[in-house]
């Protein structure tokens, strides 16, 4: 069987959490951690990158940060893993859902402004499979309405939007390290920050409301609760382990773009004969190759194809259920203007296996299969 996904794993993770134990410091903020925090840093250039426990956690701590508030409204797409709007579904807002870009199946830039009333707050672009929602205007239209923006890029470490690294472009970016992205931690995540007048606040809401990151820097003699906060550390262990990976980061995003290419190439005529569609990539993107899909006709063909797949060992997923038609969605969010594309394209995409060790020849297979049921 061809698995979905198998999470990557390079052969040093076991070495580093051992270090790690044998350090005596296995809680938040060990060594792991902090090497994690000055390579996303270093890489992306951020002014700051806080590891967490999720990319749920780090959205949330980015909702604190924005003083996210009960009424306040947060325009984002529908078509997004829950925990897009429920980090602001937890201090009382509205997510007010968009439609999607059929290309790309980011937020539609254009559907946004109409969206915005006295009571927006923010915007949360959502760059589905590493790809840059356009962030030119999303950033004119928050400036011209003094709102913030939260980028989830859950899925865009390594991916840049006219050569800056997503995550960074917004007021603060959310990446995740679950054990399905590129590089992983099992569960995981992290905050970039852009404006270091958020950094010491973020620091305390981070370590359970207290001044402790400051005690130890050496910045204070002792430390104490000084504002609200939560435990939003990750275990030194498995920052271990995610640091492995990022030691090799460029190797593994180059095999992931090798396998993502070499589908494109093989799948390349089934969509030129109109049976299927493939991923956009717009000019000034570079992405990560964090997935590969294709869009069927319809969901009954999509489902047809799943099967047979699964018939010849392959695993191939549908993705998100939009969220406005979500029981919760329902009653915590609504949908402004009409929805032309997101239930239509989430009906049809699929998701092909990509893993860091996924062949070349497996790449082939699979294609092949997917050629034989379009015969």
């Amino acid at each position: 069987m061809i698995n979905f996904n198998v999470p990557p794993f390079t052969g040093k993770e076991m070495d580093y959490i051992k270090e790690a134990v044998e350090n005596q410091k296995i809680c938040g903020d060990g060594q792991f951690t902090k090497k994690c925090n000055a390579w996303i840093e270093e890489r992306t250039g951020t002014k700051k990158c806080l590891l967490t426990t999720s990319c749920t956690h780090a959205t949330e701590l980015a909702a604190l940060l924005s003083e996210i508030e009960p009424g306040d409204e947060v325009i984002m797409p529908a078509y997004t893993f829950v925990s897009t709007a429920d980090a602001f579904v937890l201090r009382g807002a509205v997510p007010v859902f968009v439609d999607i870009r059929p290309d790309t199946m980011n937020i539609d830039e254009t559907k946004i402004e109409a969206a915005i009333t006295e009571k927006t707050k923010a915007i949360v672009p959502v760059h589905y499979a590493g790809v840059a929602c356009e962030m030119d205007t999303i950033m004119e239209i928050a400036k011209r309405y003094n709102l913030l923006v939260i980028e989830d890029a859950a899925q865009g470490i390594m991916s840049t939007y006219k050569g800056r690294a997503l995550g960074t472009i917004g007021d603060f970016g959310c990446y995740s390290f679950h054990e399905t992205k590129n590089y992983s931690m099992g569960e995981g995540g992290a905050l970039l920050i852009r404006d270091e007048k958020y950094v010491e606040n973020a620091e305390i809401i981070r370590e359970k409301g207290t001044n402790r990151a400051k005690f130890y820097r050496g910045q204070i003699d002792k430390y104490t609760w000084v504002n609200f906060g939560s435990s939003y550390l990750p275990s030194d262990m498995n920052a271990a382990y995610l640091y492995a990976q990022l030691e090799i980061a460029d190797e593994i995003n180059d095999k992931r773009l090798a396998l993502w290419n070499r589908y494109y190439e093989n799948l390349k005529p089934l969509a030129e004969a109109g049976k299927i569609i493939l991923p956009f990539i717009p000019e000034g993107c570079v992405h990560n190759a964090h997935m590969f899909y294709i869009k069927a006709a319809d969901i009954e063909e999509r489902s047809s194809l799943i099967a047979c797949l699964k018939a010849n060992d392959i695993l191939a997923v549908f993705h998100y259920i939009p969220l406005h038609t979500a029981p919760a969605g329902l009653k915590f969010g609504r949908f402004h203007g009409e929805d032309i594309y997101t239930t239509k394209e989430s009906e049809r995409l699929l998701r092909l296996p990509m893993f860091y060790k996924l062949t070349l020849d497996e790449v082939d297979y699979i294609c092949d299969k997917v050629k034989e049921f379009y015969k």
